[in-house]
């Protein structure tokens, strides 16, 4: 897993695994563009805990597709290229159908597509135009076990996530004659802000339970995923999905 001399680009890049995956990244040669919506302050402390020179941190709303087109025009400016993506950036939020307005329900579906599948697909469609001009990339999308066994009062969540999933299925089948491979790796809870709530709450113990090993994955569990996926010799992955939710839920 030598990543010298190549660009990558995560999104959702301050925080939680993408942080946990710039981190590695850069330990092992990479240069990391980070991509944040807000919080500079968090974007700016992850800048300077990457090991080497000429990362740096690029605010974008991937929801917005103009800001897309900018944030990946803005790393191939700055890198000459791009070698790897990682779309990690993605929301969560909670819409029970029998205790949600139908305005709400409206809002937190529309919300939720935006970020979590049509900004995903929008930075893939734009990056992959650079890479093939360049000889093919590596793209690794952050789906989730929600996917497969379904989100209750989360409905659109998992909708999004098992679009995801087939959005990189598709993309993998058309963009692999270009040398551009395409994966998902799909955690569990991972200890991030975005679970704290759950995690913390009167369900946390139970939560951690659902693993065998009694607990939940950390977000450098979740990075050295997609590594493997994005290191050389790992081409003939492109297509897949790995789990890492600790045999949370299984499927065959």
């Amino acid at each position: 897993m030598d990543f010298t001399n190549k660009t990558v680009l995560i999104t959702g890049g301050s925080r939680g695994i993408g942080k946990a995956t710039a981190i590695a990244f850069a330990e092992r040669g990479a240069q990391v563009a980070i991509n944040f919506k807000q919080n500079s302050r968090a974007a700016r402390k992850t800048i300077n805990l990457l090991e080497g020179d000429g990362h740096f941190a690029a605010k974008a709303d991937i929801a917005n597709p103009a800001a897309v087109l900018d944030l990946v025009d803005t790393v191939v400016s700055e890198f000459g290229k791009i070698d790897i993506v990682v779309n990690n950036a993605g929301i969560y939020h909670q819409h029970p159908v029998l205790k949600t307005s139908f305005e709400k329900w409206q809002e937190s579906w529309q919300e939720t597509l935006d970020v979590n599948l049509m900004g995903p697909a929008n930075v893939c469609f734009c990056a992959a135009k650079h890479m093939v001009k360049a000889g093919g990339g590596r793209i690794i999308n952050i789906s989730s076990r929600g996917a497969f066994r379904g989100e209750p009062e989360c409905t659109a969540y998992g909708a999004s996530k098992a679009g995801l999933n087939s959005l990189s299925q598709s993309l993998a089948k058309e963009l692999g004659r270009h040398n551009i491979c395409v994966g998902v790796v799909a955690p569990g809870f991972v200890e991030t802000d975005m679970a704290r709530q759950f995690l913390d709450s009167t369900e946390g113990e139970a939560i951690r339970n659902q693993s065998p090993l009694g607990r939940v994955a950390t977000p450098e569990e979740v990075a050295q995923a997609v590594l493997y996926f994005a290191a050389e010799g790992a081409a003939f992955l492109t297509g897949g999905i790995i789990d890492v939710n600790g045999a949370s839920y299984l499927r065959s």
